[in-house]
């Protein structure tokens, strides 16, 4: 919920989150709470007239409650060798069937129950994002780069696409010094008979993935194109890949990684030294 933006409180004494009946969560940054057999002073009776409070003044609150099977959550603690808070010295299940007693009201008056069982962390939080996220898109910082190969990959790159197949302004005087930012050198790329069908393609395949990527949880995904030295074709497919993206409803950042390097130190196609 944090990565969603949320503000969250976990575990506060009891007596603290009496104090929220004061405060309405703002509709731009909501509140989770978070409360179990474990929050000091922990009353289930006094939670729900917390809830009841906050509802008879105009704010709708949820009520998330995270289960899972009793074997499953023995398990767990057997594996985290973790003590149960509530055995005090017996076993395991002891404690589990105590927890579920004082925990059961609270259950009980859920809007949302999520039985965790058979879900792993990543699971759960793709059904937390899908419950409570009012948009995945928000959740992932998108990057786009553009780079020249001559300089190296990208440390950090999810998808990389070679832009070195198209045909390279560098080898026009005129549009040598200019950069993949400038219109006359946007049009020198598109007339390429080779562009627009294979970037079609690329934004297909880059709008069909960056949803997928976030479903997954990701928290960063940075997509890459180079060619030879990074000033041209990568730039003005960079550009074009960013805007497709907002045309989506993403907000992409771009960074053009080598355009401001010094182009006569870049080795360009066939040639020991410049490029671009």
């Amino acid at each position: 919920l944090e990565d969603l933006g949320w503000e969250t409180i976990d575990n506060a004494p009891v007596r603290l989150l009496e104090n929220l009946r004061a405060l309405a969560p703002s509709a731009d940054t909501p509140l989770a709470i978070g409360v179990d057999s474990r929050t000091r002073g922990y009353d289930p009776a006094k939670i729900l007239r917390l809830v009841d409070a906050l509802r008879a003044r105009g704010v709708e609150p949820s009520v998330l409650f995270l289960d899972a099977t009793s074997g499953e959550i023995e398990r767990r603690y057997n594996e985290t060798r973790r003590p149960h808070p509530l055995a005090r010295g017996r076993p395991v299940t002891d404690g589990i069937k105590a927890e579920r007693e004082l925990l059961e009201p609270l259950r009980a008056r859920a809007e949302v129950v999520i039985d965790t069982t058979r879900h792993s962390a990543n699971d759960l939080q793709q059904v937390i994002r899908n419950q409570y996220g009012d948009d995945v898109r928000r959740a992932m910082t998108l990057t786009v780069v553009s780079f020249g190969f001559a300089r190296g990959m990208p440390p950090i790159a999810d998808l990389v696409f070679d832009m070195r197949f198209l045909d390279n302004p560098h080898w026009d005087p005129v549009l040598r010094p200019q950069t993949g930012l400038d219109p006359v050198v946007g049009a020198h790329i598109e007339a390429d008979p080779a562009f627009a069908p294979a970037f079609a393609r690329i934004r297909d395949l880059v709008l069909d993935l960056v949803p997928r990527y976030a479903e997954q949880g990701r928290a960063y995904l940075t997509v890459a194109f180079g060619c030879t030295g990074g000033k041209h074709r990568s730039v003005f497919a960079a550009e074009r890949m960013a805007e497709a993206l907002r045309e989506a409803g993403y907000q992409p950042s771009v960074n053009h990684r080598n355009l401001a390097a010094a182009s006569a130190t870049v080795p360009r196609e066939g040639e020991p030294a410049q490029g671009s």
